[in-house]
This record gives C-alpha cells, structure tokens and sequence, in this order.
C-alpha cells in the first residue's frame, strides 16, 4: 500500500460522494483548506447537488475542486494520492471504484476517521445502536455541556468536526452509525490505520437493519461492535440492552456474538432508582427515559474516567430540558383533536415499535408505515394492524404492510394522511412511524417528515 500522505498539500484527493447531509460538504471544505486537489465525484447530478456546490463556489472558483458528476471513473480512485469515501456507499469491501484504489495501492478512508484522527480520544463519548442513538447523543451532550459549550455534538447526527475548534478540556459527543463503525474498524486496514475506538462507548440496542449496506444481519451486528473492540484498559463501555432486551439480546449473540456482555453498570437497584428520577415532560415514551438513563450513565463514566465530580442529581436536573428531536416523536400539530407527530427517523420495525408503545392506548393510534425495503422482516409492524385505530401502508412495502383489511394500502403519504384524517376521533393520534427507509418517494428521512408536517398543517 502506498503511504499515508505524510502532509495533504499539493495531494491529489478523490472525495466519493458528496451527499446532502455534511460530510462530504465538510471533508471537501477541510481539504481544501490543508492544499490538497481535490477531485469531487458523485454519482447525483449537478441539479441533485445544487444545495451543497454552491457552499463550494469558492474553492471551485479558485480551482480547489473539480467535478465529476453522475458517474464515478476507475481512473479517479487508481489515480489519486488518497481516496474519501462516503459512508453510505453499501459493501465498500466490493466496490469496483473503492477496488480499483485498493488494487493500486491508494490509502481509502472516510470523513469520520480524519476527524477522530484529530479529537482527544480522552474526552470522547461514542454512541451507536438501532433505536434511540440520536436521542441519546443528544442527551449526551446537553448533560454534559455545561458551562455553553463544555461539549459539541457530531458524526452520523449531522455535519463535520473537521477544522472545528473549542475551548481546551472540550467534550465531544458522537453518534456512530454501522457503517461508520465499520470504516472505523475493520476498514481502517484500506488506509493501514489501526481501528479506533471512543475512550467512552454506548450501545442502545441492536436489532436487524441495514442488511443492503452490509448484506447480512450478522455482518451489521460485528459492524456495530467496532464502538468497543479497540478500547484499551481503563476505557468505559456502557449498555442496558442486555438487561432491558434479554430476548432481543440472545437472538443478536446467536448472529454475531455477545460482544456487548461484560458493561460496568451500578446495581439493578439503583439503576431503577436512577430511572425513577428522570422526568422528560415535553417527550413522551418510556424509552426516552430509558435513553435518559442511559445518557446520565455514559456522562458520568465520562467524567469518572477524567477525573472530575460526578453530581447525579444535577446530570438529571438538565434533562429536563430535554426536547424531541426534528423526526423523532416530535409533536407538529393537531387536527380536530387529533394530535400528530413525525417520527420519520425511526426506520427499523423495532423503532417503530417502540413510537407506538410511547402512548397509552393503541387503538387510538392512526400509524403511517412503508417505504424503501431495506430487507427486514416488517411482520411485527404488519400485525400491529387489528390493535390500532389504523395502518396506513405507503411506499414499496405497501404490499407487505397492509396485505389485507383492517390495514390499507395508500401508496403515498397524502392518501395516507387524509384517510387517517378522515376516520379519526378527538383524542386519536396520528404517528408517522414508517419503519422503513423513505427512498422511492423522497429524498431522505428528513425530506418524508417535512412533506408529512406540510400536509398536517395544511389539513
């Protein structure tokens, strides 16, 4: 393999995906800034990616980026110094492009190993899972980010921490999809990097997901296991899923191992004690509280480990300002007493699940389920149909969902707002809870909880 670029200027960098959530949009920038050439090649095209080049009109103007638009070329990835590759690229390990850097010897990585490359390990907290990781992180960092700014957030939750500067004694907080965790693991060998791992790591949960980017349930979950397996003594690890999940917990140690066993956790006791003292007023569900303690955990195993006081009852007190995130359970609107949230976030059957337990009663609840099939098995949503006021199936899983009455087979996302609409009672709730990937119909998760809160509000 060729060597590490010892220093980026003047280095021919091929960045793969520029994507519309950040991280490339980052890398891209970061790059820029150290005096590499980057090349930019997405397989989107220039309308595609409107939003994003025109934050990198000025280095293109300066003739820091070039572009390759709506395909990618061998050429590209053989001929570079150093390839960046997207995290969303499925199998990276058979990639052709990714392959023919590899076959040539050129270094692959990707924007989340340059980044923690450059963090202190020693006040880093890791967060990964299937449900629940971005609450989590962000609970994370609001108890932790105190005084303003004694924290960041990033990774998988959005944007770049490349180039980012704060005050000494900073904490950062990410949250590590599987994907990430396998670039930051078994991946870093494309680059000769070591794995890395956060010196605190948390597991939510695990349940089958991503089995198009990974190909198998077995492979996601090892993925997921990079979160710890480069820990060193004195490190912390972090999980209840175990405890809270036992059935769900032996059925993944039978796919990839129980890699998760062996979290240093206070007594069963007092980890009730810690739940029954959380209060989250403005976010319903049982599982958030749960995230909450699980939060407080991590945060004080951060602060242990670095040697500062831990005050429990001040880490709980700030939770308390904790609000749903945009997608994630959130609260838009109410029609005809019919209270509506968008939990366009929770793409797994298990997320899903957990949105309607949130609520007290499912047979007031109006569920909008569908999507993108990301190979899993949806039939534990599919039997949720006879207990609730509602199912309606949209997207390619429609058929799946809703193969007969009571559920119904609305194909998009209008058809399925308005019948539920139209059959609900004062004091129904209307939950977005798709279970599914949003591609097919819409650009991302984001976009699919935006066009849900329009025709809410335009109800």
């Amino acid at each position: 393999m060729k060597a590490f670029p010892r220093t980026l200027d003047g280095a021919r960098v091929t960045v793969m995906g520029l994507g519309r959530f950040g991280g490339g949009l980052g890398v891209t920038k970061w790059l820029c800034a150290q005096g590499a050439r980057v090349l930019l090649t997405d397989r989107a095209d220039e309308a595609a990616l409107a939003a994003p080049l025109e934050q990198l009109a000025g280095e293109r103007t300066a003739g820091r980026v070039e572009l390759r638009l709506g395909r990618h070329e061998a050429a590209d990835f053989a001929d570079a110094d150093l390839v960046i590759a997207n995290p969303a690229v499925p199998k990276p390990w058979e990639d052709p492009f990714i392959a023919a850097a590899r076959d040539v010897g050129t270094p692959v990585t990707t924007e989340i190993r340059l980044a923690v490359d450059r963090l202190d390990r020693d006040r880093t907290v890791g967060i990964t899972g299937s449900a629940g990781k971005s609450s989590t992180s962000t609970m994370v960092h609001l108890v932790l980010d105190e005084p303003a700014g004694a924290a960041r957030l990033g990774g998988n939750i959005g944007g770049s921490l490349l180039g980012a500067s704060g005050p000494a004694g900073q904490w950062t907080v990410l949250e590590l999809s599987s994907a990430m965790l396998w670039w930051l693991g078994e991946g870093a060998a494309l680059a000769g990097h070591a794995p890395w791992s956060p010196r605190v790591a948390v597991l939510t949960n695990l349940a089958p997901n991503h089995v198009d980017w990974h190909g198998t349930v077995a492979h996601y979950g090892r993925s997921k296991g990079a979160i710890r397996a480069a820990q060193r003594p004195g490190d912390a690890f972090v999980t209840l899923f175990d405890r809270e999940q036992r059935d769900a917990a032996a059925e993944c140690a039978r796919a990839c191992g129980a890699w998760w066993a062996g979290a240093t956790l206070p007594p069963d006791g007092e980890l009730d004690a810690l739940l029954a003292s959380i209060d989250l007023p403005e976010v319903p569900g049982e599982h958030q509280r749960r995230n909450a303690r699980l939060a407080v955990l991590a945060a004080e195993a951060a602060l242990r480990g670095a040697g500062e006081r831990v005050d429990r009852a001040a880490l709980v007190a700030r939770l308390a300002r904790f609000r749903a995130l945009p997608h994630r359970l959130q609260y838009v609107g109410t029609h005809r007493g019919m209270r509506c949230y968008n939990d366009s976030k929770s793409t797994t059957p298990d997320a899903t699940m957990l949105a309607v337990a949130a609520f007290p009663d499912p047979a007031r609840i109006h569920l909008i389920v569908g999507g993108s099939d990301k190979q899993v098995d949806l039939s534990q949503v599919r039997d949720l149909a006879p207990r609730l006021a509602g199912l309606y199936a949209i997207g390619a899983t429609a058929g799946r969902l809703a193969p007969a009455p009571p559920a119904l087979d609305c194909g998009t996302l209008e058809a399925a707002v308005h019948a539920a609409a139209g059959r609900a009672r004062d004091g129904d709730v209307l939950l977005l809870s798709p279970a599914c990937a949003s591609f097919g119909q819409f650009r991302n998760y984001e976009h699919r909880g935006e066009a849900f809160t329009d025709l809410v509000r335009t109800l």
